[in-house]
């Protein structure tokens, strides 16, 4: 990206999201009138304006999301700064705030990055991932925050807050149709009374891949004629429904209950190889990221993966019920209570090609328990609240693995099977990387006749490997707000733990008919299952101070802990022919938060800046060697950075909104440190940026609107150690939704466009073929467009 392209981003970029969602939903009539500042947060567990939070907060409305066109979470991220949510798929997200990532599937390791829903943490990753429909507002706080979203916010919390039913009969439904076959329905129903009120809401979404599988299609040539079908990639099937009751029976008690379940039906994740090609080859090219692809999976995929075809079954079901009751003279009572179970089975081709070499598939199930009282106290010099939580959960993660003997000893390049490769070379059978030709056809389906002498023609060969974990967390916490001045605002508060963390490890990992040997490495423990325990206590305070510099313009600084559990991390170990429980614990890693900032409006400008340096010790990285993913300890690590928001109000239809942040983050430089020396953190790019405009022009009774929007971000490596090849270049984004409003927004016809230019772009490279020596790359989304329709009643 030149300069004066930079440049450009920047300015189109220079605005707030904290006050974005005012921006891009302000309604036409006294809008200029508006503060910008009067966004409500509850970030410090009671209702604050944004602009009295000294924190680096943004909040998204559900309106703001609505009128640019995000209903994803990876969507919603490009609009915050210092946040990046990376959706490989459903089942495996990866949410990065200030460059610090939160992805890892293991049952036995903590998260980074709270989520929260509906004020209940549902950190565990492949139970996270929630659908955006019929929201009041997501907010990101960024900063350790265990005081304020427990333990697992140990870099910030995404806060995500559902609509509540409200008095009155009201309802909304909208459809929508695009390209790649996609269709989208959604609405909510709500009616009740002061006392009681009911709401239901819905979404649904479905698209077809837009990555082209050849595999299987009977009008392509390819290696997997006669076999199955499989489905175009990285497509959507999602559906989900939200039942929610609030019941008052007075002015002072409020009850909520929200019931959810969230589902998806997606096919397969295109893992595309660079060292592979489809039938037919790359066009010309070394490789082709973007081409289609040719994954078919094992043919033995339903019997030991779980499913015939690639693809993702995931199952996610929810309660929490709140109940808030203001006592008098300045205290609230209020107890959060929530459970929250997942099963999901994700079968995928490792090595990104149809040769039967790396399939897998990956089932995780969890169960989450958690449960908070606390009290609040308010008046005109303090403000403070005092809880216990206890937290309780059980996670599960079986990997099985298939593949054919000859096959994958030909292909492999790992040293034990050099002997094999030679023999299979001297047979004029190419191995390693060329087991697959530049044409697509795969000579290595021959190894296994040649290895056995004739004896056999194709020998299946499959593994599978499961850890487990078990969370028990109890956790008392305080914080106090001391204001001596209507200008000033003093915070200290802490929470105190104690964690008990169990593991547990098993496998089934035979030696190969041919090799002798398990193929993966992974010893068997011949499905007996080891187990560890420990525990573990914290301390996490967090000071914070608020100065008012005018009666709209604010500055704060804040000093906060954040802490990522220890892991309990077990697995199995051979030596000689005795097959041990090998326990490699991690401690705990510790980040130290200095961060300050300002945020307020002067005239039709409203902004935010704040500065921050993060200080790491023990940092933890997830590495992946032949096809299991271990954490282990990086060293120390620093993150200096800046993030930025502004929004400026041309006029009463006329709107300017953008944001800026910069990273400078990553392990320190220390020969110590050995490959991870130096590196840049993973999945952050250095510099991003968004912005645009939002018009809203009357029309006689009708509105006319339009929301144009450019992201950026720069250089983004998707690994530790940091690898050329497992990175993408920088990109910019355009999107657009416009349309016509009826009048009191009665009905609304819109068009939308994500990814106007189609630029080309990955949202993953490596994955697990790369622990195999074979990285894959995951290309990003091209344009999509459509046509949505909506009334309200």
């Amino acid at each position: 990206m030149s300069v004066s392209r930079f440049a450009l981003a920047i300015m189109l970029a220079w605005t707030p999201s904290t006050l974005f969602a005012q921006a891009v939903a302000a309604p036409t009539d006294g809008a200029e009138d508006a503060a910008f500042g009067d966004i409500v947060v509850t970030a410090q567990k009671t209702e604050q304006k944004i602009a009295d939070v000294p924190l680096t907060v943004t909040a998204l409305t559900g309106e703001t999301m609505r009128a640019i066109g995000v209903s994803e979470l990876d969507e919603l991220a490009a609009y915050v700064p210092g946040l990046t949510i990376q959706e490989q798929s459903a089942n495996n997200p990866g949410f990065v705030i200030r460059g610090i990532t939160s992805d890892n599937g293991s049952s036995q390791q903590g998260a980074r990055v709270t989520l929260y829903y509906n004020g209940v943490d549902i950190s565990r990753s492949r139970g996270a991932y929630q659908d955006l429909y019929d929201l009041e507002r997501v907010e990101v706080v960024k900063g350790p925050q265990a005081t304020l979203f427990g333990t697992a916010a140990a870099i910030g919390a995404i806060s995500i807050i559902s609509a509540k039913p409200e008095p009155g009969f009201s309802g909304a439904l909208s459809g929508g149709y695009g390209n790649f076959n996609r269709y989208l329905a959604s609405g909510y129903l709500n009616a009740g009374n002061d006392m009681i009120a009911g709401r239901i809401a819905f979404a649904y979404k479905k698209r077809r891949g837009y990555v082209r599988n050849i595999a299987g299609d009977p009008d392509v040539p390819n290696q997997n004629q006669g076999q199955v079908d499989q489905r175009d990639l990285n497509g959507q099937d999602q559906r989900g429904v939200r039942a929610s009751l609030r019941y008052r029976p007075s002015d002072a008690v409020t009850a909520d209950l929200v019931l959810t379940y969230d589902g998806q039906r997606n096919p397969g994740t295109a893992f595309k190889s660079r060292a592979f090609a489809p039938t037919g080859g790359f066009g010309g090219k070394p490789f082709d990221d973007y081409g289609p692809a040719e994954l078919s999976g094992s043919p033995y995929s339903e019997s030991v993966l779980g499913a015939r075809r690639l693809g993702l079954k995931r199952n996610v079901y929810d309660a929490n019920f709140t109940l808030a009751w203001d006592v008098g003279d300045g205290v609230t009572l209020t107890t959060v209570n929530g459970y929250r179970e997942f099963n999901a089975n994700e079968v995928f081709d490792a090595d990104g090609a149809s040769v039967f070499y790396l399939e897998f598939a990956e089932e995780a199930r969890g169960k989450q328990y958690s449960h908070e009282t606390r009290l609040s106290y308010t008046d005109d010099h303090w403000r403070a609240f005092v809880g216990a939580n206890a937290f309780f959960e059980k996670g599960f993660q079986r990997v099985p693995f298939s593949t054919e003997e000859g096959t994958y000893l030909a292909c492999s390049v790992n040293p034990l099977f050099a002997g094999v490769r030679n023999i299979l070379n001297a047979a004029g059978i190419p191995t390693g990387t060329g087991c697959v030709t530049a044409a697509g056809t795969i000579p290595a389906t021959r190894a296994t006749s040649v290895l056995t002498g004739g004896a056999l023609t194709t020998a299946p060969y499959s593994s599978t490997f499961q850890n487990s974990g078990r969370n028990d967390t109890y956790s008392a916490f305080g914080d106090v707000t001391y204001i001596p001045t209507p200008a000033l605002e003093l915070t200290a508060g802490a929470r105190v733990l104690i964690e008990k963390r169990r593991s547990g490890y098993s496998s089934v990992a035979p030696n190969s008919t041919i090799a002798r040997a398990s193929l993966l490495g992974t010893s068997n423990t011949n499905g007996v299952t080891y187990r560890a325990e420990d525990s573990f206590a914290a301390v996490l305070p967090r000071f914070n101070i608020l100065y008012r510099l005018t009666d709209s313009v604010n500055a704060y600084a804040t000093v906060a802990k954040g802490r990522r559990s220890p892991v309990v991390q077990l697995d199995a170990v051979t030596v000689g022919t005795t097959v041990s429980p090998r326990l490699q614990p991690v401690g705990e890693e510790t980040v130290w938060n200095y961060e300050a900032g300002v945020k307020g409006s002067v005239g039709p400008v409203t902004a935010s800046a704040a500065v921050y340096l993060q200080k790491y010790d023990d940092f933890q990285v997830s590495v992946t060697n032949a096809g299991v993913t271990t954490t282990q300890s990086a060293g120390t690590a620093q993150n200096l950075g800046f993030e930025a928001d502004a929004t400026v109000r041309l006029a009463s239809f006329l709107t300017v909104f953008g944001n800026f942040g910069y990273i400078d983050g990553g392990i320190d430089k220390d020969t110590r440190f050995g490959a991870f020396s130096g590196d840049r953190f993973r999945l952050q790019p250095k510099y991003e940026a968004a912005g645009g405009v939002t018009m809203r022009v009357p029309a006689g009774s009708l509105t006319l609107f339009a929301t144009p929007s450019v992201t950026y971000q720069s250089k983004v490596f998707f690994e530790l150690p940091n690898n050329e090849a497992i990175s993408t270049d920088q990109y910019t984004l355009v999107n657009v939704r416009a349309g016509i409003e009826g009048p009191g927004a009665r009905w609304t016809l819109s068009g939308f466009a994500r990814n106007l230019t189609d630029k080309k772009y990955l949202i993953d490279a490596g994955n697990t073929g790369g622990g195999l020596g074979v990285p894959t790359y995951i290309a990003g989304e091209p344009r999509f467009y459509g046509m949505e329709v909506g009334v309200k009643f």
